[in-house]
């Protein structure tokens, strides 16, 4: 395997880079600018990136490196069901959990077998969530289930619960339907706050663990039935109220949950790619089948996209490629996403999760040490309140910090006044997102000063502190609406970005050593404990 920094084109950008860079209100006033614009079709989603601190010499120099890299190679290597995770020998098949446009059966670029599995699991998740849905999955007392408490932590829990915030008009408040609660943390504060308001005859517990051994949540889920049993739903009345997701059915049949409220997937789907599979089930009984189909179509939108669309007009392929100028020629170690639609209040800490488990590797697939920068530090939250505080050190801090601004172009929320609040909301983002590219020169602050009324010696002292460097590169998503369909093909859409960095940089995103090590370290101590 060759290391990314002996291609040419890395060597290209590493000259590029070390050459005087022009501030970017001076990329912004050059010709043809806004031609740094992409959309992926029938996803709704467009991209952006002219405030992006590169030219077309270092865009055309970043295409090459990602030809150079192989990213289509391996790109359609995962496609096809190849062993990409090589230190585990094994197929990366998120994108089979959501179909091929057309595909059935043998036609289908991962086979017929992997195919087929999907679509019966998914049928059986689906069907599932409905009979629950319309009260037809009964209590042990004869009652319909009125709550749902999802138990599972890491991928089990931040993909299911980020997309119920984001798709929250379609899910019910409890008064004329289902409810699903999330619980992840094993502090007892997180499981009581949420149990305290239900009523155990009418609550189904439901654990999610690929291998039904998580300590943090196997903790949550003995609580959780202990709470049942204390409830008066003990014994083999307890059955009722119990569902499992996991690729261990064996060990949560040998726990007493039943086989028909039992969910399975495959070693193949990693935990933060997970909310595709039957993982998802929380999700698609807080807004439904038919919603969750639309979701799955929504990723399977941007697969089709990723894997069709020419390089430069590939949005996947656009964001890695900035990403990769900012981390490792313009030496920006971190990466904020900042959403603006109040509903992707945890979309931040679920690609968080995505980016940084996956990429956050020091050694090649190869086995040698990386010799260059990878996964950044990613963070971020809701635009709007960043505003308020940490956008402070983007604007005047030392640390220069790349933005990704999620916006959603139309309102749906049923509130007299609703168009006017989404316009405040996307003004401050197209605002904040051109404040930071441009800035504001001190003579440009000195005359704004006396604009306000200050005299040149009054304004003088305080110039340099009211003045604003800018030139942090930034990309604004924008997404039409945020439906189950969109917001999948948003979710996809980072999943690929994820995966082109990792080829560029030669390491293995589907791996996550540094986690399992946390696992067996805390099995080593309570085991020397007892």
């Amino acid at each position: 395997m060759t290391s990314p920094t002996t291609l040419p084109a890395w060597k290209q950008l590493a000259a590029l880079a070390a050459a005087p860079q022009p501030h970017l209100r001076e990329r912004l006033a050059e010709a043809g600018r806004d031609a740094l614009q992409a959309a992926a079709q029938g996803t709704g989603i467009r991209l952006d990136f002219t405030r992006q601190a590169l030219d077309d010499t270092v865009w055309n120099a970043l295409l090459d490196l990602a030809r150079q890299a192989g990213v289509e190679r391996q790109r359609d290597a995962m496609f096809r069901g190849d062993s990409i995770n090589t230190s585990e020998q094994r197929a990366v098949l998120h994108v089979a959990l959501r179909g091929s446009p057309g595909a059935s059966g043998s036609d289908a670029p991962w086979g017929e077998l992997v195919q087929q599995q999907v679509q019966s699991e998914l049928d059986r998740v689906c069907a599932f969530a409905e009979r629950v849905r319309a009260g037809e999955v009964k209590s042990s007392t004869g009652a319909a289930f009125t709550d749902v408490v999802s138990i599972g932590i890491g991928g089990s829990d931040l993909g299911p619960r980020m997309a119920a915030d984001a798709l929250a008009p379609l899910c019910s408040d409890g008064q004329h339907g289902l409810r699903v609660h999330f619980v992840s943390n094993p502090d007892a504060w997180a499981l009581h706050s949420t149990l305290r308001g239900l009523d155990p005859k009418t609550t189904l517990v439901m654990v999610a663990s690929k291998t039904f051994t998580t300590q943090e949540t196997m903790t949550n889920a003995a609580s959780a039935r202990r709470w049942l049993g204390d409830g008066g739903i003990s014994g083999a009345a307890q059955s009722a109220h119990l569902a499992a997701i996991t690729a261990a059915p064996q060990k949560s049949g040998a726990a007493g949950y039943p086989a028909e409220h039992t969910f399975t997937f495959w070693d193949w789907v990693g935990g933060r790619y997970s909310v595709w599979s039957a993982l998802g089930l929380p999700l698609a009984l807080a807004i439904g089948a038919a919603a969750f189909r639309e979701f799955l179509a929504g990723g399977q939108a941007m697969d089709t996209h990723f894997r069709s669309a020419r390089l430069g007009q590939n949005l996947p392929v656009i964001l890695a490629l900035c990403g990769v100028w900012n981390r490792n020629f313009l030496h920006c170690p971190t990466q904020l996403l900042s959403c603006y639609p109040s509903r992707l209040v945890r979309f931040a800490p679920f690609v968080q999760q995505m980016d940084m488990e996956s990429n956050g590797k020091r050694t090649r697939k190869d086995g040698q040490p990386a010799d260059c920068d990878t996964g950044p530090i990613v963070w971020g939250g809701l635009g709007i309140d960043g505003q308020h505080a940490y956008f402070q050190l983007l604007h005047q801090g030392t640390h220069r910090v790349p933005v990704e601004f999620v916006g959603v172009e139309t309102e749906d929320t049923p509130l007299p006044l609703a168009a006017e609040h989404h316009r405040v909301v996307n003004l401050n983002l197209r605002a904040q997102s051109q404040a930071l590219a441009m800035g504001r020169t001190e003579a440009d602050t000195l005359q704004a000063l006396m604009l306000e009324g200050q005299t040149a010696g009054q304004a003088g002292p305080f110039v340099s502190q009211r003045s604003f460097k800018g030139d942090v590169p930034n990309s604004v998503l924008w997404i039409d609406r945020l439906s189950p369909h969109r917001l999948g093909a948003l979710i996809a859409l980072y999943e690929h970005k994820v995966f082109v960095q990792a080829a560029v940089w030669g390491i293995n995103a589907y791996d996550q050593w540094g986690v399992e090590l946390g696992k067996t370290m805390a099995k080593a101590m309570e085991q020397a404990a007892s």
